[in-house]
């Protein structure tokens, strides 16, 4: 009997094995073994393992079937007809009475351990596929999962061709082969899981069970259908499991994005603070790519999200804008740092431009194209421009001090040199301010030109000494040449700030005029219009 189940004759072997089983039982009915138990038993032992080979013949027919180049479709259902028999020769009943007796006349019940058996194949098929380590290729797990679907498809669309026809419909071979696979590359990937996965392999990871599981890519292919049904399958990953899977994700895309927003900050500083590179123009607005780099990074992360779910597409964006907040201070700051002790430079008004300008950019971008809500970023941005502002108007007075302190000294009073030296400190300023956003380069050059106007005032009154009619004369000329010039400046970049423009010209008629009277009359018309001159 062992031989034809080596052989693999099976129906042979059953045949001979029932024959041994009815004899043991007909002995044992005769009480042919009263006086002899133990005989029973060997006998009732060689029977059982017996059926033991036949079931293990049934589980290595059943395991080779996906290993073999070629399916032995007569083997297959001779197997079948096989289990049909032993259902027939043992009906489920309940166990014999007989002490001693268990093993004989039982059902084998081969059809599960068929089922079990195709368990088994479907865990060293999901095994089979090469699985490189990670030191030998970052894209392992991608590369892995690409073997495993394109192996397990090709089992599948065999199943369909070769296998199924061997079983009657009431074994529902391509749903049980579907339901083994499903569990073995469940039990799978839950085992990848246990690793330390970076981001990279838990998105690879989270769009294949997302996208490609059910894709046209596996089970989903033209080829498998209509045998091959995905509808009733469970889900690859507990709710729990599936949640804890996200969660890593967004937590290794913390630090990701961290490093993105510190790269910007970077490449900044050395590409074009250190390199004293121009900000770009558009549209005759200065800009800088920061808020485009921002809201790329953004973008690309949100999309890889919400391929896979919108929940998580949601997640991400919370979590860029919470490094976004935390970015804003620590690149102002570092501007701060960079430009507030840094020696004079062309490059340093157009940047503190382009920045407000971007980040300007950059809140209507996340609004609009993101839909976030900005109040916070709002109130962090309100900051970082009234500080570069404060920064920019710094750099002013510590440019235009030198020649507002020299104003009706005797040095100012005997320069005949150009008149237009306050106008051109003054310029290298305002004059970038027409290339910012209204109306915040708008509301910055109207408060250059009251410091321009309100110092020079100041400059003027304090100083008391004696001048002849000659000299007041002189004075009041170059007074009302050098406020012409640097307000024409002003207004030709933009100022609004028309009402500023007679102030100095009062002063300098009050100057040159001799007579008591009409200064007391221009007096009185410059504190009228200028009341806080007092």
């Amino acid at each position: 009997i062992n031989e034809l189940i080596q052989k693999r004759q099976l129906l042979e072997a059953f045949a001979s094995i029932k024959l041994l089983e009815d004899e043991t039982i007909s002995e044992r009915n005769a009480e042919k073994y009263k006086d002899n138990p133990q005989e029973l038993l060997r006998k009732s032992k060689d029977v059982n393992f017996l059926y033991n080979s036949i079931t293990n013949a049934i589980q290595s027919i059943v395991e080779g079937t996906l290993e073999a180049s070629t399916v032995e479709e007569t083997m297959l259902t001779s197997m079948v007809t096989l289990i049909a028999h032993e259902e027939a020769a043992h009906p489920n009943t309940d166990k014999a009475v007989h002490p001693g007796s268990d093993l004989l006349g039982r059902p084998r019940k081969w059809r599960e351990m068929w089922r079990e058996a195709i368990n088994e194949s479907a865990k060293k098929r999901v095994l089979k596929a090469p699985m490189a380590s990670k030191e030998e290729d970052s894209s392992w797990l991608d590369l892995h999962l690409n073997f495993l679907q394109k192996l397990l498809r090709e089992d599948l669309l065999k199943i369909k061709l070769s296998v199924k026809k061997c079983y009657p419909e009431e074994y529902q071979v391509c749903d049980t082969y579907v339901e083994a696979f499903h569990k073995a590359i469940a039990s799978h990937l839950q085992h990848l899981c246990q690793r330390l996965l970076d981001f990279n392999e838990l998105y690879t990871l989270l769009n294949w069970v997302a996208n490609t599981y059910h894709s046209e890519l596996f089970l989903g292919h033209p080829d498998l259908k209509p045998e091959v049904k995905t509808e009733n399958l469970s889900l690859l990953f507990t709710p729990a499991d599936w949640d804890k899977l996200k969660n890593n994700y967004i937590a290794s895309a913390k630090e990701k994005i961290k490093s993105y927003f510190g790269n910007i900050l970077r490449l900044e500083v050395t590409e074009k603070w250190e390199k004293e590179v121009h900000s770009e123009v558009e549209e005759n607005l200065y800009h800088a790519s920061l808020s485009f780099d921002i809201q790329t990074i953004i973008g690309e992360y949100m999309k890889l999200s919400g391929a896979i779910s919108r929940s998580l597409e949601t997640k991400m964006l919370e979590l860029c804008m919470t490094e976004l907040l935390e970015f804003i201070p620590r690149f102002e700051k570092e501007f701060e740092k960079a430009w507030s002790t840094a020696q004079d430079s062309p490059i340093f008004a157009p940047y503190v431009v382009a920045y407000i300008n971007s980040f300007h950019d950059l809140m209507s971008g996340l609004e609009t194209e993101f839909e976030v809500n900005t109040e916070e970023l709002q109130k962090i941005l309100a900051a970082l421009t009234r500080n570069f502002t404060n920064i920019f108007l710094t750099k002013l007075k510590t440019k235009t001090q030198p020649f507002l302190k020299k104003i009706l000294t005797k040095d100012w009073i005997l320069d005949t040199g150009r008149p237009d030296s306050l106008a051109s400190a003054v310029s290298q300023f305002s004059e970038h301010l027409q290339h910012m956003r209204k109306p915040t380069g708008q509301e910055l050059l109207r408060e250059v030109h009251r410091y321009v106007v309100k110092e020079y005032i100041t400059q003027v009154i304090k100083h008391r000494w004696r001048m002849n009619r000659e000299t007041r004369q002189e004075v009041s000329e170059k007074m009302d040449l050098e406020a012409r010039i640097f307000h024409n400046t002003l207004i030709d970049q933009g100022s609004d700030s028309d009402w500023l423009v007679p102030a100095i010209h009062h002063i300098a008629k009050i100057i040159r005029e001799k007579k008591k009277d009409k200064i007391k009359v221009y007096v009185k018309k410059l504190c009228q219009n200028y009341p806080d001159i007092r």
